[in-house]
């Protein structure tokens, strides 16, 4: 399997190529060359626990990986989920279910990912004899995944630009609590947009990013993406099959890269109806998604922190495909956003699609009516998804964080507040962040002060 950019101007890689590089040359995403068709496979995997689901997806993908080694990486990437099913399907009501994706290390969905990726890279230190400097940006969650995914992995260095003043206490602490020293959070001042574009900046600087080896955890990432699409398929399957057709998997995200991974299945051959994207009151997908305009806005900072994104960096994987797979006119359009922050596409179906948003008003009065109606605690991210769900259709919700991180908001919204033995621990311990303007120059500074050696 070859992976090539989505502006078209970068030559096709092997999948550890792609991974390394995070971002192409060209500024694009990397993308399969062509999605594998995996009908006549599903019949095998159907009844497959998640680890060895993740193996037999993964073989279609990591090619350049031996097949033994690839199963050791993946069955370490699992071992640390607190429940047997790793990503276990709860059926709240007749056509109501859970996917609840936060039983990972750092409690929230990105764990998936980058428990994986994580071990990625540390292969790619074994293989090469060579460090690497990871270098990611964050809403919350992902630096939190991304530093834990390389906790004690000799040989790496890990730089996180995360909104100062803008994640949840806890999720801060997961990120500046962890004493070890080769973590860097890095506290800029603005929002998470701001942090993206700084680490867009630094990945254009081709001869730093090859001197330092930098390498990125976002979902810019291409193994990112595939190791969500591996937790759609395995809910997928634990649908009793009566409830299939007619599936909604009803996604909370900011950055498109969740719901993105349940879509490239549809490309794969696995019949999944629909998707409900559910965002916070930062709605730019969910404008998007009703009206066709792409408007970049401010960032209000809400309840539900980790969507708090008003540039999509995923959709121009989603764009990529939308256009007829032509690179040339993904880099026009992008190239017109970044200029006006603005474009009217009248070319794209969205018909697989359907969107909501939620004020910050409304996620606490969603959290007490889930719990009132059916004894389950969500979190404010996962509460936007309980927004106008469709009668007809068999709801999915995509539980994306537990709600012991979110203290304060479950508190307000049904009396107690969810703890989680993991979190308290954090509560003691010092904290160590960096705090930096943002700008590229000051962070490519920083990456050479403190990056791996050989």
């Amino acid at each position: 399997m070859r992976y090539i950019s989505t502006r078209g101007r970068t030559g096709p890689h092997g999948f550890s190529q792609a991974v390394a590089a995070g971002l192409a040359a060209d500024g694009g995403l990397f993308l399969p060359e062509s999605l594998p068709d995996l009908g006549s496979a599903l019949g095998k995997w159907e009844t497959l626990g998640y680890p060895d689901l993740c193996y037999e997806f993964f073989r279609f993908f990591a090619t350049d990986i031996e097949a033994a080694r690839l199963r050791e990486i993946v069955d370490a990437s699992y071992r640390r989920f607190d429940h047997p099913d790793v990503a276990p399907l709860v059926r709240l009501d007749d056509d109501l279910f859970i996917l609840e994706l936060f039983h990972g290390p750092t409690l929230a969905f990105k764990d998936f990912a980058l428990q994986l990726l994580g071990n990625l890279y540390a292969e790619q230190i074994a293989t090469s004899g060579r460090g690497i400097n990871v270098l990611g940006a964050t809403s919350g969650d992902t630096g939190a995944a991304a530093i834990h995914g390389l906790l004690g992995k000799e040989g790496v260095s890990v730089f996180v630009l995360y909104p100062d003043g803008r994640v949840s206490p806890l999720q801060e602490r997961q990120m500046v609590c962890t004493g070890a020293d080769n973590v860097f959070p890095l506290a800029i001042q603005g929002s998470f947009d701001d942090a993206q574009a700084a680490l867009k900046e630094v990945f254009a600087e081709s001869e730093f990013k090859a001197e330092y080896r930098v390498s990125a955890v976002n979902s810019i990432n291409l193994a990112r993406v595939l190791a969500q699409c591996v937790y759609y398929l395995y809910a997928w399957f634990r649908l009793p099959e009566s409830k299939r057709e007619r599936c909604e998997f009803v996604v909370p995200t900011g950055n498109f890269g969740n719901v993105l991974a349940g879509w490239l299945l549809r490309g794969m051959g696995v019949p999944v109806p629909g998707f409900r994207i559910a965002t916070n009151q930062n709605d730019i997908l969910c404008r998007l998604f009703n009206t066709g305009e792409y408007r970049v806005g401010d960032v209000t900072p809400s309840l539900a922190p980790s969507m708090d994104i008003q540039v999509a960096s995923n959709f121009e994987r989603f764009l990529y495909y939308s256009v007829g797979r032509d690179g040339e006119k993904v880099r026009r359009i992008m190239g017109e956003l970044k200029e006006k922050g603005e474009y009217r596409f009248e070319d794209f179906d969205r018909n697989v699609f359907s969107a909501s948003s939620m004020t910050d008003a409304e996620i606490p009065q969603a959290i007490r009516s889930v719990y009132g109606e059916y004894e389950y605690v969500i979190d404010p991210h996962t509460a936007c998804a309980f927004k106008a769900l469709d009668p007809r259709r068999t709801s999915v919700v995509l539980a994306t964080a537990s709600p012991a991180k979110f203290p304060e908001t479950i508190a307000r919204a049904i009396g107690f507040e969810p703890r989680h033995e993991s979190l308290e621990a954090l509560k003691s311990r010092p904290l160590v962040k960096y705090p930096i303007k943002g700008r590229k120059a000051e962070i490519m500074e920083f990456i050479r002060a403190h990056a791996a050696g050989d």
